[in-house]
């Protein structure tokens, strides 16, 4: 019997639904007087941070959600950054702030982001917002693992008590998807670069993220008939095609469903920026009735 090609899931349509659904939040903030506002911070000029900028700057205007970009040299002092965060954290009219990484040497991205507010930290990255997504009571959940949850959810893929393998172990996709792959009543297998047999387990996956950063590190002959296939990666290539960090024209032809690069977890990502930007506005003013 030939196996149908995956389902593709789309987080574009999903992630415009999902900014569909947050404008009337936005507007019902905005009535009362608090018009969710996300200040990003980015230092230096790398061409991909801005990029990544300008779209979540636009799906903020596209929600009503304000936004302001702060932008400082990349030979700036880090006292500087730190200095201009504080002032953020003390502006009632700024819910979410965000520092786009990398950040230039000199800069320490652990010290710069622990000084950000947890009650604004719209990235979930803060050890604060980290400790309780591991307690099970998130207050933000990292963008990108909170948008790869909502597009399986959309997908109407089963989680409970089938076998999850993650790719990529950082505090940002891999650790955090784990723990929500965990709530979900999946088995997790966290893999990284020191795992021995990689593809031997991603093929017992049911579920199989590729967070690894490495182009095309995942090939058919990694994925198991009809699992899901998530690519978290984002590369361009020597042709200037972005691809992912799975072989997706060959999984395509046995996984059951598969995110595309790009429109797949990228979207979503931002989308649940806004959505954490909303969340961070209604806590502000004690409303979370949502």
């Amino acid at each position: 019997m030939q196996h149908m090609a995956a389902k593709i899931i789309d987080g574009k349509a999903l992630a415009a639904q999902v900014r569909a659904t947050l404008k009337p939040a936005v507007e019902a903030l905005a009535a009362r007087g608090a018009r969710p506002g996300l200040a990003a911070v980015v230092v230096g000029d790398n061409p991909a941070s801005h990029i990544y900028l300008r779209n979540k700057v636009r799906a903020c205007e596209e929600t009503g959600v304000r936004s302001e970009l702060h932008e400082l040299p990349a030979d700036v002092a880090e006292a500087a950054v730190l200095e201009r965060i504080a002032a953020l954290n003390g502006d009632a009219r700024v819910h979410g702030i965000l520092v786009q990484l990398p950040l230039p040497r000199g800069v320490n991205a652990e010290r710069v982001l622990a000084a950000v507010s947890p009650a604004k930290d719209v990235d979930g990255f803060h050890a604060h917002n980290l400790g309780l997504l591991l307690r099970g009571t998130p207050r933000f959940v990292p963008c990108t693992p909170a948008g790869i949850m909502r597009l399986l959810e959309h997908a109407a893929v089963p989680l409970a008590g089938r076998h999850a393998v993650v790719i990529g172990r950082s505090s940002i996709v891999g650790k955090p998807l784990a723990l929500l792959l965990l709530q979900n009543d999946a088995t997790v297998t966290i893999c990284h670069s020191k795992t021995a047999h990689l593809a031997a387990l991603a093929r017992q996956a049911d579920v199989l993220v590729a967070a690894a950063g490495e182009p095309r590190l995942v090939g058919a002959d990694m994925v198991k008939p009809g699992a899901c296939v998530v690519d978290v990666g984002i590369h361009r290539g020597g042709d200037g095609k972005l691809v992912g960090d799975v072989d997706a024209a060959a999984v395509a032809q046995r996984a059951g469903w598969i995110t595309p690069v790009p429109g797949g977890v990228g979207p979503m990502t931002v989308a649940m920026l806004v959505a954490n930007t909303v969340r961070a506005t209604e806590l502000a003013i004690g409303q979370t009735a949502r």
